[in-house]
């Protein structure tokens, strides 16, 4: 057995978790290493979900009966476990939605219908990066296309950083927003924050940071950060799927337009015009997620008593122990920085001239679950030249013999392949 300093009990945390003890394809027995794109789910957060629908359903707010009530309180209070998960001054500050995509969608259609001086319009500009999940691409060029804006981005050096050597030229006083993600999901690099923000600030611009790949692995403090505004999904971080969160400034949800209109966000209705509830209420239309708030309240329970320090520290320990091993591999190549050093717990490489979807195919033949493609970051691939790459990714949950599993099936992969 692999000893490393910083690693949980991951033999009592692994029983809390069905699903890591199936066998598949007959006598395989399951090495998960696909956690950036849905990490499993605990069986305090399925038993949550399960409760709230034998003991608890109803439609929240304004009811006056028992469910209604208990329900409602489910919900909200699903709200401050997550508003004290994120260090947010107010419980208000935290929007539900249905994932990340959404909570970053809600920012962009926010800004193209606000007023002065938040208004994205043809004479301003969009900052992203060139490593951003589509999620965090397609909107801008959506608004963009839809203002007028000029849509500008960092782009990468050849080790996975963000190119910030021209950073007065690309935030300039035109910026209005600048949305980058906190962690990539395909290169693993943890970015910059500080610079970034305090360049933005000077400028007058927005910032908005994606945190689907951080939230899950670190503490995560909103206050911390600086920007006006932070996303992240509740699936990738032992949460149901359904339930996203948005973070944003007070000041900022009370003075932007709704993007979604419909039940419950509003305040006053008449035939000729209405008025809105003030946040976060403002930008959750219609039945909110309810039994998937529940469950991202009882993940975020589940996280907190493990403690997201003693979290980053054994994921650290996996990662950098994973890309050790990996770097033994002949033809291995990994594609992001390979210190383990201020990075992520995913790992992206190719393996030679063979295609990630057969070396994922492989590994899937062997009980191994990666994942392979773009990643939703296609711009990464062709900025690498590469079609595609192997995505291995770790959780707490994550052990050093599933990585000496995942080194031992690429080596039957490259025997496979000659």
């Amino acid at each position: 057995m692999t000893l490393l300093p910083g690693l949980l009990d991951t033999e009592a945390i692994r029983k809390d978790f069905p699903i890591l003890d199936r066998v598949i394809h007959g006598d395989k027995k399951l090495v998960y290493l696909d956690s950036a794109a849905s990490s499993q789910k605990p069986r305090q957060v399925i038993d949550a979900v399960n409760e709230y629908y034998e003991r608890h359903h109803a439609n929240v707010h304004r009811g006056i009966h028992v469910l209604a009530d208990e329900a409602t309180a489910l919900y909200e209070g699903a709200r401050d476990k997550v508003a004290a998960f994120i260090n947010a001054p107010s419980r208000d500050e935290v929007i539900f939605t249905k994932n990340a995509s959404e909570s970053l969608n809600l920012v962009a259609n926010m800004l193209g219908w606000a007023d002065e001086p938040y208004r994205v319009d043809r004479d301003t500009e969009i900052v992203i990066t060139e490593m951003e999940h589509h999620s965090n691409i397609v909107p801008w060029q959506l608004l963009a296309q839809r203002t007028g804006a000029k849509l500008k981005w960092f782009g990468l050096t050849d080790d996975g950083r963000l190119d910030l050597s021209h950073i007065d030229e690309i935030i300039t006083e035109k910026t209005k927003i600048v949305s980058f993600v906190l962690v990539s999901n395909i290169l693993g690099t943890v970015n910059p924050v500080e610079a970034i923000v305090r360049r933005a600030q000077e400028v007058g611009a927005l910032v908005l940071i994606d945190a689907s790949q951080a939230a899950p692995h670190s503490p995560l403090d909103v206050q911390a950060l600086g920007a006006d505004f932070v996303a992240f999904t509740g699936h990738k971080m032992c949460g149901p799927t359904g339930i996203g969160v948005l973070w944003g400034r007070q000041e900022l949800l009370e003075d932007l337009p709704p993007f979604l209109g419909g039940g419950e966000m509003i305040e006053t209705v008449s035939m000729n015009s209405s008025t809105y509830a003030p946040a976060p209420h403002k930008f959750e239309a219609g039945t909110p997620p309810i039994a998937q708030a529940v469950g991202l309240g009882a993940a975020v329970d589940y996280l907190t008593a493990i403690g997201m320090d003693k979290i980053a520290a054994h994921e650290h320990a996996i990662t950098e122990y994973a890309v050790r091993r990996l770097q033994e591999v002949p033809d291995l190549r990994i594609i992001g920085p390979v210190s383990a050093e201020d990075r992520g717990a995913a790992i992206s490489f190719t393996l030679g001239d063979i295609h990630p979807h057969d070396v994922g195919q492989v590994l899937d033949e062997q009980g191994i679950a990666v994942r392979v493609g773009h990643h939703c970051a296609r711009p990464v691939c062709l900025r690498y030249g590469i079609p595609a790459t192997t995505r291995a990714s770790f959780y707490l949950y994550s052990t050093p013999a599933e990585v000496d599993a995942l080194v031992d099936g690429l080596e039957h992969v490259r025997q496979f392949f000659g």
